[in-house]
């Protein structure tokens, strides 16, 4: 299992990107390893990093401007070949549909809930912890 996981937060709104982090901390579960976080602002340097590096678990902010997460969650899941799960924040619930167009692999509301947002972290991290360590097996 690897020492930590990387994790991108994308929103164009500091604070959220705040939230998220501090509502997720190190390690949200004792059943992931512990999270390394890398923020970005703009779909520019998102589109960037993840051409660049590779990450465990994308955040994207449903709501950012002026490009939104759910289209950048579509964009990535249609370019790139090995795609990270997608958490994708929504701020109305009607808004939920528009995330599984997007191909989110999980949706969490605003504001930031820290319970609901480590659950849903956890779930999508721990399948990809499960699906590396039975690829190193």
């Amino acid at each position: 299992m690897a020492s930590t996981l990387k994790v991108l937060v994308y929103s164009s709104n500091r604070n959220v990107r705040a939230d998220v982090i501090n509502a997720l901390g190190k390690r949200p579960s004792a059943d992931i390893p512990e999270l390394a976080y890398t923020e970005c602002a703009t779909e520019p340097a998102l589109i960037t990093l993840v051409d660049r590096e590779s990450f465990d678990l994308l955040i994207l902010d449903g709501e950012a401007a002026p490009a939104g997460g759910m289209g950048i969650a579509r964009q990535v899941k249609d370019e790139l070949f090995h795609c990270p799960p997608v958490l994708v924040l929504i701020a109305r619930p009607q808004d939920a549909w528009l995330a599984t167009w997007s191909r989110a692999d999980g949706v969490v509301g605003l504001p930031i809930e820290p319970v609901a947002m480590a659950h849903a972290v956890t779930r999508l991290l721990s399948t990809r912890v499960a699906l590396s360590k039975s690829a190193n097996s």
